[in-house]
This record gives C-alpha cells, structure tokens and sequence, in this order.
C-alpha cells in the first residue's frame, strides 16, 4: 500500500472517542429492532468514511453455495439503482469478496480483488466491472465469526465516493479495529433479534401456535390451552407455514425460530 498524506483522510475522526465507542455499544444492545441496529451502525461507519453498507447473514449455506436466497437476511443502505442488479438479481452471489468471506474471518481490503486478479472467474470479473461502473470501487469486507458452519454473516462497506482504496486503507489502519469491532457488536444484535426475511412477519396468534408445537402439543392440546377450536388452530398453522414459505408445521417452527420470530420476549402488537 502507498504511504497516504493525512490530507487526505482529515475530513474523518482522527480517533474514535471512548464516550462515542460507549455510546454505540449502549445504544445497540439496547436496540429493539435490526432497524434500530441498522441505523447506528449505518450513521457510525459513516462518519469515519464508510458512507455505504452491504449486511448478509444466512444459517443455510453449504460447501457449493449460500443456500436458498430467500432465507438470506440481507441490509443495504446502497441506492436502487445498484441493488436492483446486485441484490435484486443476485450478483453478490459471484462477488470476489464473497469467495473471500467464505473462507476467512476478519476483515480485507478490497485491494484483495486486484492481488487475486489473475485467479477471478469470468462471473466474478463481471461483478467487478459492473461494480467499477457504479463507483462501488474502494472498501473493506468483514466476514464474522460463527459457531456453525452452515452459518455465515458478511459486512462490506463501500468508501465514500472519491476515495481511493489506499485512502480507505489508511482509515481502516487508523480505526479499523475498533470499527470491526463495533460492527462485529451490530451483528451479534442483529442475531437475536426477530426479521421475517423481506416476508411478512407472523401475527402473535401464528407465533403462539407455533410455540406451543416446539413445546411438543398437539393441535388438540393447543386448542384447549388457548381456548379454539381445532380447526382454527389448524388454520393459524397453515397461514403460518404460508408466511413462511415452507411447506410442513415443522420446517415453519425451525425457520420461525432460526428468525427470532418465536421463543422471545417481544411487546404484544409490535409487528414483531
């Protein structure tokens, strides 16, 4: 990397106060929402040049891919006119950083891309290009630890526009760590928080049901427990798996659960 004149970086923090660090950290564990979570995180790498962000997180992939889209969680603050393409019709999927992601944790230059230049596939130097084109050019990747390997959440934050990467690079050597980190906090929230996956989200009625169906009652048992008939019980598990998207009562408990969606502590009529 080329040694880069402070000049250059001086329109961002030279060092990130304890009371701001503090002052994130409190705001996001206290968060209620991943908008809540989203919304620091976003303002925060920000102020230190990272104006825009791509969050990712599956529990599905496998050794060959990422798994059912649809079971992605994915955060952007990017414009329309970049994620219809990247998000909307999948390129991420092919982008280098992603390959890098999923086989490291920590965080990577995307000076990464320009190393391994000879070794990118056909679909990976599109992505690069189209990318070129819409000045997504300079930035960082973090790839987050995970307790399984089917599991895998991925940061990438696009400099701010006309920054060069060693620009972006003599940032990340001056608030890097602490950046990951903070970010690395964002995504550990952002876990355990409920999302319905771009899906609507269950009603507490199809939430109770499903629960008591973890809790291993029948759909007889749960109608006496909640005073319904079996049929209307049946009804709440069918719209359940509908909003869902799957097709039996237990697929619709594990991936209700895998979306924080039952088991939690959540205001009744908060929409989640």
């Amino acid at each position: 990397m080329q040694p880069v004149a402070d000049a250059a970086v001086t329109d961002f923090p030279r060092e990130i106060a304890i009371g701001d660090l503090l002052g994130f950290l409190e705001k996001v564990t206290a968060a209620t929402s991943v908008e809540n979570v989203w919304t620091e995180l976003t303002a925060t790498m920000a102020r230190h040049g990272f104006d825009r962000l791509i969050y990712g997180f599956t529990r599905f992939r496998t050794a060959r891919s990422l798994g059912d889209p649809d079971d992605h969680l994915i955060l952007t603050n990017h414009d329309r006119a970049y994620t219809d393409r990247f998000v909307g019709e999948r390129l991420y999927q092919q982008a280098p950083m992603i390959r890098w992601a999923a086989n490291n944790t920590g965080s990577c230059s995307w000076s990464w891309i320009e190393d391994q230049a000879e070794k990118l596939t056909a679909a990976e130097l599109r992505v690069v290009e189209y990318n070129r084109q819409m000045g997504v050019v300079a930035g960082y990747s973090i790839s987050f630890p995970a307790l399984s390997q089917r599991a895998r959440g991925v940061l990438a934050l696009t400099a701010r526009e006309g920054l060069t990467q060693d620009e972006a690079d003599a940032i990340w050597d001056r608030h890097g760590g602490a950046l990951q980190q903070m970010a690395t906090v964002a995504h550990l929230k952002i876990t355990t928080l409920p999302h319905s996956g771009g899906r609507r989200p269950l009603t507490d009625r199809q939430r109770e049901v499903l629960e008591w169906v973890g809790d291993g009652k029948t759909t007889q048992d749960i109608a006496l427990l909640l005073g319904l008939t079996p049929a209307t019980v049946e009804k709440h598990l069918r719209l359940a798996r509908e909003a869902l998207d799957v097709e039996t009562t237990a697929q619709a408990v594990l991936k209700a659960s895998f979306q924080n969606q039952i088991f939690v502590l959540r205001p009744r009529g908060s929409g989640f």
